[in-house]
């Protein structure tokens, strides 16, 4: 069991929002153990911990909060949490949406390395699940946890675009596998989609040097990080909302076309489970919990 961590000192950054197309400025704070990853909006005065009963809206991101005092696409910074195994963070940011960056977990990584990690003392307790526990959603989305000593995720997505189809990934997180397959992996949206998409709202600070544009049969703004880029960046987007546990989690987690949505409620089941684990003893044989949304 390892130890808690926190940043050594803060660290600014600045970006425009890949929906809204606001610019917003963040500084990532040190915190002390147990805080958690919290929010905080300074231009609203709003603290947003990042647990999955704050999470809300899904709009091809994740948002955490009430509308107004809200923050948006947490994602990929809660995802670079997971992957470092950063503990403990305040995020203070002057807007309603954590920046895009390059589309990927890469500069979070960044960020905190040029901060630097220290150890606190308190233990990070992870939750292992006891069972299995899953969510299903129409047109054969899946998702489930396995009981398991590590955290390993296997993903599968299946596009009717060809340029993206059908990829799957099996990856054990550790902050070295986590650093080199999972966090350089961008987000990508369709050109086909683009205008629908600001039509309601979204996408309005989508460029072309921080997601992949997918044509109709070949990617728009050049070459692809990985061959895979697509699924991998779906596991990114899985841990960052695993994230939302609000603790370490050991687990197999086996994704069949969720998003942010059944990610989000596998992460308030075991919410759940964790604070029934904790508060008494669990059965050796328990059968498995599904969630249907």
């Amino acid at each position: 069991m390892r130890a808690q961590s926190t940043l050594v000192r803060r660290v600014r950054l600045s970006g425009i929002g890949l929906h809204t197309g606001r610019h917003v400025r963040v500084v990532l704070h040190p915190a002390r153990a147990d805080h958690g990853v919290v929010f905080y909006r300074s231009d609203v005065d709003a603290f947003l911990p990042a647990v999955a009963e704050a999470a809300g809206r899904f709009d091809h991101a994740t948002s955490l909060g009430e509308r107004g005092h809200d923050v948006a696409t947490v994602e990929h910074l809660l995802s670079a949490t997971v992957g470092a195994g950063l503990d403990n963070l305040l995020v203070e940011l002057d807007g309603p949406e954590v920046p895009i960056l390059d589309g990927s977990a890469l500069p979070w990584l960044d960020a905190f390395e040029t901060a630097g990690l220290v150890a606190l003392n308190a233990r990070a307790v992870p939750f292992v699940p006891s069972r299995v526990l899953a969510v299903s959603a129409s047109g054969g989305r899946k998702l489930e946890i396995r009981p398991a000593r590590d955290l390993r995720v296997t993903y599968t997505i299946d596009f009717s675009n060809a340029v993206v189809g059908r990829q799957s990934i099996t990856v054990v997180v550790t902050p070295e596998s986590y650093a080199a397959h999972i966090a350089p992996a961008r987000t990508f949206g369709f050109l086909a989609e683009y205008e629908m998409l600001k039509a309601h709202g979204l996408a309005r600070g989508a460029r072309e040097d921080n997601c992949i544009v997918v044509g109709d049969d070949r990617v728009e703004n050049g070459d692809l990080r990985f061959a895979d880029e697509f699924v991998r960046h779906k596991a990114l987007d899985l841990l960052g909302d695993l994230a939302l546990v609000g603790r370490p989690v050991l687990g197999h987690v086996v994704a069949h076309k969720a998003g942010h949505a059944m990610h989000a409620t596998l992460a308030r089941l075991l919410r759940e489970e964790s604070r029934a684990a904790f508060a008494a003893p669990v059965p050796a044989h328990t059968a498995a919990r599904t969630s249907r949304i």
